[in-house]
C-alpha cells in the first residue's frame, strides 16, 4: 500500500492587489537592505548626521544637550532665532596615516546639524554653551515674560 502525496496544487497565499504578498514584502526588505549597505551620499540615508538631544525645563532656563563625540568647540555653530534653537557644524575627517591597512572604518566626519522648537521665549543675550566630554549644553535662560510667576491666594 503505497502512499501518495496530496495532487491538489500547492495553497500559495493569493496575490494582494494583483502581487504576490511574501514577493512584496521580499522585494520591500532588499530595497531596504540595500540603502544601508550603499553609499550614504547616494543611497537613503543623509550623509548629515542628526546628533541626539535631550531638552529640559527648569523655572528660569531651558537646558539643551547634544550627543557630539570627538568634535571640537571650533567646529560647532550655535543659533538662536525666535523660537527655534539650531546646531551645525562640519567634524573635520583625520589624515590617512602612510603604512597602515584599515580593515574597518566607522568613526564618521562631515556635517551635522539638529534644531529644535523651544517650549518658551529665551532671552538670547544671556545664552551660554560649553562642549565637555563629547557633550555639548546649551543653557537658555527664560525671557522675562516667560518665567514661572507664582500668585499667592489671599484668604
Amino acid at each position: 500500500m503505497s502512499k501518495s502525496l496530496s495532487t491538489q496544487p500547492s495553497r500559495k497565499p493569493a496575490p494582494w492587489f494583483g502581487r504576490d504578498t511574501f514577493a512584496s514584502f521580499r522585494d520591500e526588505m532588499n530595497d531596504l537592505l540595500s540603502r544601508f549597505s550603499s553609499d550614504s551620499s547616494s543611497g537613503w540615508l543623509p550623509a548629515e548626521r542628526f546628533p541626539s538631544l535631550d531638552l529640559s525645563e527648569t523655572d528660569g532656563a531651558i537646558e539643551v544637550k547634544l550627543d557630539l563625540p570627538g568634535v571640537k568647540p571650533e567646529e560647532i555653530d550655535i543659533e538662536v532665532r525666535g523660537d527655534m534653537l539650531y546646531v551645525r557644524g562640519e567634524h573635520k575627517e583625520e589624515k590617512e596615516e602612510k603604512g597602515k591597512t584599515f580593515h574597518r572604518v566607522e568613526r564618521r566626519s562631515g556635517t551635522f546639524s539638529r534644531s529644535v522648537t523651544l517650549p518658551c521665549a529665551v532671552d538670547q543675550e544671556k545664552v551660554s554653551a560649553e562642549c565637555r566630554d563629547g557633550v555639548l549644553t546649551v543653557k537658555l535662560p527664560k525671557s522675562e515674560e516667560s518665567r514661572t510667576k507664582k500668585i499667592k491666594v489671599k484668604s
